[in-house]
């Protein structure tokens, strides 16, 4: 049996000079030229590190298994007790009545099953990794501070994946959450209400900017409509022209109005899909900027057709 720290005294019979080429998976040393196995058998006694990274100057050596979890108090190591009862009718016969038993506490089954929750929505939406940790953390804050007893798991969860979308800059509405739960709109609007109110989480006001690239992008609109659509909705907000009204649904009207104006026309029912606003608020926000249009739009939009032709419903 060969070990690395004798490889040097192994060598071809035929190709002395030639350079064995060691075969992990079998264990064996084999000579290039003639292929002759010279030893086989071969013990690995190197580190049990391995990298699978293609990046040659990478340090990063990885065991196999997920990484520990510092939110979760046994470091998300479970383990599992399993021994068989006892055949009907011979009494204990030497085995102990056992049914599987987790040694992990009951917090950790509680956020493990969370995380899981939010990883599962974070994926249905591409989410990135940041904000699943972020939602993780807020999620065990709430849970450690039992603010929020008595409300769903689920919603609590949802809800702070909608914080943590809000606080790394990439906001998602409340619609787009609820479709990616099974919890209501309005069961995640309150959990929402609760958790700032009482853990006082720092959340940005959002802003019609905010949807507005992602808006456009979906609905296909080239990079002139979304910058007219972006410049329509902020002079709308400064001029207070939409006062009361929602960033979304302003985002949504000022899509409209600039896509109509250009040769890329998109519908209220396509805006609205997109926007997850109903029609009705569409043109709701549209009517109060409309009479204002000739001083909202940039003044370097290409027109496709004139402002008087705008539709006025």
């Amino acid at each position: 049996m060969a070990t690395r720290n004798h490889l040097h005294q192994i060598h071809c019979p035929q190709h002395p000079d030639v350079p064995l080429v060691e075969d992990y998976r079998a264990g064996d040393m084999i000579c290039p030229e003639c292929g002759l196995v010279v030893g086989d058998r071969t013990i690995d006694v190197g580190s049990e590190w391995r990298t699978f990274s293609n990046d040659k100057d990478s340090k990063d050596m990885s065991r196999v298994g997920d990484a520990q979890n510092s939110l979760l108090s046994g470091s998300d190591l479970s383990t599992i007790i399993e021994r068989p009862a006892g055949p009907p009718g011979s009494g204990d016969s030497g085995y102990s009545q056992f049914s599987n038993r987790r040694t992990i506490s009951n917090n950790d089954r509680v956020l493990i099953q969370a995380f899981k929750e939010i990883s599962s929505m974070s994926d249905r939406i591409s989410l990135p990794r940041n904000i699943v940790d972020r939602a993780n953390k807020l999620f065990k804050q709430v849970y450690e501070s039992k603010s929020l007893r008595g409300r769903s798991n689920d919603a609590i969860s949802a809800a702070c994946l909608y914080i943590a979308c809000r606080q790394e800059g990439v906001p998602r509405t409340f619609k787009e959450i609820c479709a990616i739960s099974r919890i209501s709109k309005k069961e995640i609007g309150r959990c929402f209400k609760l958790i700032v109110k009482n853990l006082e989480t720092n959340v940005d006001v959002i802003t019609s900017g905010d949807f507005m690239s992602r808006f456009c992008s979906n609905l296909g609109l080239p990079p002139p409509v979304q910058r007219a659509a972006t410049y329509i909705a902020r002079k709308a907000v400064d001029a207070d022209l939409v006062s009361g009204r929602s960033p979304i649904s302003v985002a949504a009207a000022a899509i409209y109005m600039a896509s109509q104006a250009s040769k890329e026309r998109k519908s209220q029912k396509e805006i609205s899909e997109i926007a997850g606003v109903a029609e009705a608020t569409i043109r709701q926000s549209y009517k109060l900027m409309y009479p204002r249009a000739k001083d909202i739009f940039p003044d370097d939009f290409n027109f496709h057709i004139p402002l008087s032709q705008l539709p006025t419903f």
